[in-house]
């Protein structure tokens, strides 16, 4: 009982101090730079904590960005082969025909392998060898677009629809920059989508002897360009009238990986705003943020109570691993607040070093950051006569017994109404007096 009442009170102190822990620091804000772009992202590819965003959950049109999809069905295909040969068709040329979509200029019958075609789909981003691409190995457009749709539902992509593999504009192809980001990372888990995407060249011959050079359409990073980032890499550019300049990329630098996602950039002819915009946010990231262990797993955090345990009343609780997190260099740490979350109000032994007894969420400028488990710092043994003695009580407390005793309850209550009823006063009987008569006496 005392445990029981301490561990209540220790419960409370912990909650008051998370509630009136003041916080003081404020949330990331990009100042200085104008951006034109509808929504976007910039994280951590590291950590998935996002620095900036903003509308990452609205609906935005992908254009060309929709490819980053197509490229993950044709390398994830059991018909994948890289050295395999593709012939160009008629279907794939006239398919494209007023579309306004960029297209190779092959000819109708020219062959190229797999993986040249992979280069034309992510580097110059040609509508015809894309439209090829989803005929190859969907077997058919429609099918591929199926393909597509079971893949993002598979991934989690709960904001996205695809009605064609080349992001040309429909209104049932659209996605989130937050779906965006998901299907970029699990892309980039593949080297080749990797290798690819960060190719500003790439040259392949065709079987009849043509030799195509291609250019990626990513100018942050191609050094012959105004928007050449060194530390760019990679992903894909997009553009329609409807969704503006679209353009997903990634960037590392001492260590530090981000990705930057910007849907809806002004579309000027004097101005890349996509490129720009991305690389400002790489800069201002790289420039004013960096890891910090807010917490090792060497010391304790908090401690809980325990119980059934003779040799200690508390069990102390560490991180499972070191949370280290991206903060602003110029953070002060101590405006940092745990709060400790446990399974139950007290743990119960035993107790097995590194069993998860709960978690902590860390904040920082009243914002969610990391999340990680809290674990037994160490072995408690389980005492054979408290165990005993706890058995007692539960089955002298649980809900069978209590049953009984309004059973007994009941039945005792009946006794003693049953005693007093047959042990009250016995009324007399009354009888009629008659006056004796003496002159009827013989």
């Amino acid at each position: 009982m005392v445990k029981k009442t301490f561990s209540i009170i220790f419960i409370c102190f912990l909650t008051f101090l998370y509630i009136f822990t003041p916080i003081t620091a404020s949330a990331y804000e990009v100042t200085g730079i104008d951006f034109t772009h509808n929504a976007g992202m910039l994280i951590s590819l590291d950590t998935d904590e996002i620095l900036y965003e903003k509308n990452i959950d609205m609906k935005v049109y992908p254009a060309s960005i929709t490819k980053i999809m197509t490229a993950v069905l044709m390398i994830e295909s059991d018909k994948w082969d890289p050295q395999a040969k593709v012939k160009i068709n008629k279907a794939c040329l006239d398919v494209v025909l007023g579309t306004g979509l960029s297209v190779s200029l092959l000819e109708e019958g020219e062959e190229l392998t797999q993986l040249d075609l992979l280069y034309t789909v992510l580097v110059s981003s040609y509508g015809d060898c894309t439209y090829l691409a989803a005929e190859l190995f969907g077997g058919s457009y429609e099918n591929f677009v199926k393909m597509m749709n079971d893949k993002a539902q598979e991934l989690g992509l709960s904001g996205t629809h695809y009605s064609n593999p080349v992001g040309l504009h429909e209104e049932e192809t659209y996605t989130t920059v937050r779906d965006t980001y998901t299907l970029t990372k699990y892309a980039l888990q593949y080297d080749l989508f990797k290798t690819v995407t960060s190719a500003s060249r790439y040259r392949f011959t065709t079987t009849k002897g043509t030799v195509r050079n291609l250019s990626t359409t990513n100018f942050l990073i191609d050094k012959n360009t105004n928007y050449w980032y060194q530390y760019a890499s990679g992903v894909k550019t997009g553009y329609t009238d409807v969704a503006g300049r679209c353009l997903v990329s990634t960037a590392s630098y001492n260590g530090y990986n981000y990705a930057c996602i910007v849907f809806g950039c002004t579309n000027s002819p004097s101005k890349r705003y996509d490129f720009a915009e991305s690389r400002e946010l790489y800069r201002w990231a790289f420039n004013n943020f960096s890891y910090k262990e807010v917490a090792n797993s060497d010391e304790p955090v908090c401690e809980i109570p325990v119980e059934l345990s003779a040799d200690t009343d508390f069990v102390p609780l560490y991180f499972k691993k070191p949370f280290v997190t991206i903060l602003p260099n110029g953070a002060d740490q101590s405006t940092l607040v745990i709060k400790n979350t446990f399974e139950n109000e007290t743990a119960t032994a035993p107790i097995k070093k590194g069993d998860v007894l709960g978690y902590s969420e860390i904040y920082y400028a009243e914002k969610l950051i990391g999340k990680v488990d809290l674990v037994a710092g160490e072995d408690i043994e389980k005492s054979t006569w408290l165990a005993i003695m706890s058995g007692i009580e539960d089955f002298f407390t649980s809900s069978y017994m209590t049953v009984i005793y309004y059973i007994l309850g009941g039945i005792v209550v009946l006794f003693i109404l049953a005693c007093i009823y047959l042990n009250r006063p016995k009324k007399k009987r009354k009888v009629k007096y008659i006056p004796y008569d003496k002159d009827n006496e013989e």
